[in-house]
């Protein structure tokens, strides 16, 4: 009878548990939409209504697009762990992709060029994912730095690709959509944030599907993934393809919509390892790291170059900024690996945990 009565009310606790949980997990989802969606009212609402030309054009514009590339590359190195050199060859594959597609196929609608050149950029990257059938580690990022080099070598060679321009530098084509121009700050802008905002939700979706789990498992051990049933040449494949369209179309934007000309220099072996700064720096295996790493490298040099001309006037000049960003930027990356890995993303959870009553809520 003891027996019984013991065990009636442990029975009803450990049933309770799970509910409890689950409206942890509800009321957390509710407050994550909700600052979501004041996220979204600000961007779209706000700040077209309040930012200056400067600020759209020198600053968001290029923070949404080295986003996106982070995202893009976060994908591929953060949750499936195959680390990548190459992603700025996959932004230029995207960039003359598009405008070759836009100049060749007469009634393209812009966004048909968009999305014409993410699926070449998927092609290549494929290509050269190949190798990570084989390869791990090191020996697959020196693979990818191959595709870099062989990108910017093709684009420079071959002057098709720049439409036999003598100086190999071309316009991007006006932005028009629906017969509506954006070639303005505000209308580039927001062309920027719907498209890095769609992609965004599509892959924090896809990172808690059955695919994202695999791309977890194959990161983590690919021997014990191979054992419980996951097919691992076919994930890794499938990491790159999708890393490899995300970043192609980042590469449109960076060309098409910040710096409204299509050059195989916007797309150098700096921008590949600027982009694998951003994803270190704000966190691997993590969405919101990727903005926050690329809020950081847009916004530090600007903050630096004050700093300095405070300082020291004008012995502050731009080649001396330059190497003191590259110095204090090998600094910070150095920092992070030490005290924190997991990055901004990290820190600002650790944040909101402190600063809020019921930490589940940040969850």
């Amino acid at each position: 009878m003891n027996t019984l009565t013991l065990a009636t009310p442990a029975t009803t606790s450990a049933a309770s548990v799970p509910k409890a949980a689950s409206h942890q997990r509800s009321d957390g989802n509710w407050h994550h939409w909700i600052g979501l969606t004041l996220l979204l009212l600000l961007a779209y609402g706000l700040v077209p209504a309040m930012a200056s030309s400067y600020w759209l054009d020198a600053i968001l514009i290029p923070f949404l697009s080295l986003s996106l590339a982070g995202v893009g590359l976060n994908l591929l190195t953060g949750y499936a762990g195959q680390l990548s050199l190459g992603t700025a060859a996959f932004m230029a594959v995207g960039a003359f992709a598009a405008y070759n597609f836009n100049l060749r196929v007469e009634g393209l609608p812009l966004l048909g060029s968009f999305a014409l050149g993410g699926l070449s950029a998927t092609l290549v990257g494929l290509a050269f994912g190949l190798p990570s059938l084989r390869l791990r580690g090191f020996y697959l990022a020196v693979s990818t730095l191959a595709a870099q080099f062989f990108v910017q070598w093709a684009l420079t060679k071959f002057s098709w690709f720049t439409n036999n321009n003598a100086s190999g530098v071309i316009d991007a084509p006006p932005l028009v959509f629906l017969g509506v121009s954006l070639d303005n700050p505000v209308g580039r802008y927001l062309l920027a944030l719907t498209i890095v905002a769609l992609l965004t939700a599509l892959v924090a979706r896809l990172v808690h599907t059955q695919t994202g789990h695999n791309f977890i498992a194959v990161r983590d051990n690919e021997l014990a993934a191979r054992v419980i049933g996951v097919p691992v040449l076919r994930t890794k494949l499938l990491a790159f393809a999708l890393s490899s369209f995300i970043i192609g179309i980042a590469g449109v934007l960076w060309a098409f919509v910040y710096l409204r000309t299509v050059e195989p220099a916007g797309f150098n072996l700096d921008r590949s390892f600027q982009i694998l700064f951003i994803i270190i720096i704000g966190g691997l295996a993590t969405i919101r790291g990727a903005f926050f790493g690329a809020a950081l490298i847009v916004v530090f040099p600007l903050l630096l170059s004050r700093i300095g001309t405070f300082l020291f006037g004008g012995w502050f000049d731009s080649g001396v900024l330059d190497m003191s960003q590259r110095v204090v930027l090998g600094v910070l990356i150095i920092s992070f690996l030490i005290v924190e890995p997991d990055g901004l993303a990290a820190l600002w959870f650790r944040l909101l945990k402190k600063l809020s009553r019921r930490p589940h809520l940040v969850e």
